[in-house]
């Protein structure tokens, strides 16, 4: 195996043969692997190492404890660990909640292995990189915007000094953008290739979905409206 390139990969896959293909293949790219094969087991591997992963490669038809329930344990506490669903489940709908519910990305069985190696590349890429690669308002550990504080040491979003719940990376990316430019209107595929660090395919609602859940969580701790949509256009700090 070459040089690990990272924390482990944990993959939790109760199918043998696809677990195993996982396994070999990020070995031969560079990745040490840990192998689950129950949603339990992985449970348990989290509980134990959480901190030694650097990413969760996660199946949702697993025995014991379900991918969709681990996936809520773990962003109960952790929401900064890139999650990558591996899903046979096809519909717009259901990759939309995988996203809505915090998994960073999404696979639909079946993969070309490529795909799986080059996904994972972005999402530790993404976990690794300075998130004010656009000059998100320069390299103050604080940016500030009305009622709304952005901490890029801790990862928070403060409204009136309190922690709003469960930011995720790509809702924590959108805010920065955003606060770091609050008089500028941003293209929705500007917001979404600097959020997620690839290239924008032309589905909004992705994003869209991670702009609702951004204005739910604020609007739990003030009524003033943060976020601006510019019809035709995109988004923008609100005056």
């Amino acid at each position: 195996m070459s040089e690990n390139k990272s924390g482990e990969i944990l993959i939790i896959e109760d199918d043998r043969d696809i677990n195993d293909l996982l396994a070999t293949a990020l070995g031969k790219a560079g990745y040490a692997t840990t192998q689950a094969w129950s949603g339990t087991e992985g449970q348990m591997l989290i509980k134990l190492n959480g901190s030694a992963y650097s990413l969760v490669l996660l199946d949702l038809m697993l025995p014991g404890i379900s991918g969709e329930k681990l996936l809520e344990e773990i962003r109960q506490t952790d929401t900064s660990l890139p999650v990558i669903i591996l899903t046979a489940k096809d519909e717009l709908d259901e990759k939309i909640n995988l996203l809505t519910s915090g998994a960073d990305d999404y696979i639909t069985k079946p993969f070309e292995i490529k795909e799986v190696i080059a996904r994972v590349a972005v999402q530790l890429r993404h976990a690794k990189s300075d998130p004010s690669g656009i000059d998100a308002g320069g390299t103050n550990a604080r940016l500030k915007y009305g009622q709304l504080e952005l901490d890029r040491t801790s990862r928070q979003l403060l409204v009136n000094g309190t922690a709003a719940d469960g930011i995720t990376k790509q809702e924590f990316s959108i805010l920065e953008l955003l606060m770091g430019h609050p008089k500028q209107v941003f293209a929705k595929e500007d917001i979404f290739e600097y959020a997620w660090d690839e290239p924008y395919m032309g589905e909004t609602k992705t994003l869209d979905v991670h702009i609702s859940n951004i204005r739910k969580k604020i609007k739990k701790l003030t009524e003033v409206e943060c976020i601006e949509t510019v019809w035709g256009i995109g988004y923008k700090m609100k005056e």
